[in-house]
């Protein structure tokens, strides 16, 4: 299988990622793919760019060498009651929202009960499109309760493919929500958050783990332009 869409990278808006949005879409044609979510961080994590960047996304076409650019936002979960760092306005207007917790953002000792009132209550809010690299060590959850409500709000559940490059912890967790997926039929999307040009579309050791547990591939989002379509369609985005 190969994906046809990357869902996650950051541009050097992010300030620790080192690409321009033009160099991120000429690596995606070059991978063949037919979309790319640019979702650089949102204002709450150091050297994130502030709100009028994201508002003025609107000024990038909806297509760059031929790929489908969707102008978003890596949301901080800043609370365990699932609030994310991005303006109601802005949530509105972004085409793509990726919501994740992250050490810099979120304070206050985790727990699994905490983290898992977070994303339930994350799972609310219509606006938000990916949970963003869930499989966190250090920010467990009840996957059993959290995953079927996923399924059931549409909210795609990202096997983040920097755990297998940068994150060794993480693989079986990874695993363990990937298989949850399947039983309970909640979609995923595979990506790279990627911060440099040389893994956009790329995720061998995801892939390989998802064939190895017979994933399906209707769930898969982004493993065929018919798939994401189909989500586009049920979420009103443009193609």
């Amino acid at each position: 299988m190969k994906l046809i869409a990357d869902l996650h990278t950051h541009t050097i808006a992010s300030t620790h990622a080192y690409a321009t949005i033009s160099e991120m879409a000429a690596e995606a044609q070059r991978q063949e793919l037919f979309a790319i979510a640019i979702t650089d961080h949102a204002r709450t994590m150091p050297g994130a760019p502030g709100p009028f960047y994201f508002e003025s996304l609107c000024i990038i076409p909806p297509y760059l060498n031929s790929v489908r650019i969707l102008k978003g936002i890596e949301a901080n979960i800043c609370d365990y009651d699932g609030n994310i760092d991005v303006e109601q306005r802005l949530q509105d207007s972004l085409e793509w929202i990726v919501a994740s917790m992250h050490t810099l953002t979120l304070k206050g000792e985790p727990t699994v009960k905490k983290c898992t009132n977070a994303y339930l209550k994350l799972a609310q809010n219509p606006n938000v499109n990916v949970i963003g690299h869930s499989g966190s060590e250090y920010y467990k959850y009840d996957y059993d309760k959290v995953i079927p409500v996923f399924a059931e709000s549409g909210k795609l559940v990202e096997i983040n493919d920097s755990a297998f490059r940068n994150k060794k912890s993480c693989i079986d967790n990874c695993v363990t929500i990937a298989k949850l997926c399947k039983k309970y039929g909640a979609r995923i999307c595979v990506d790279t958050d990627s911060h440099f040009t040389n893994t956009v579309g790329r995720a061998p050791e995801t892939l390989k783990m998802l064939e190895a547990i017979d994933f399906p591939q209707k769930l898969i989002v982004n493993a065929s332009t018919e798939n994401l379509k189909a989500y586009f369609d049920e979420n009103n985005i443009a193609y």
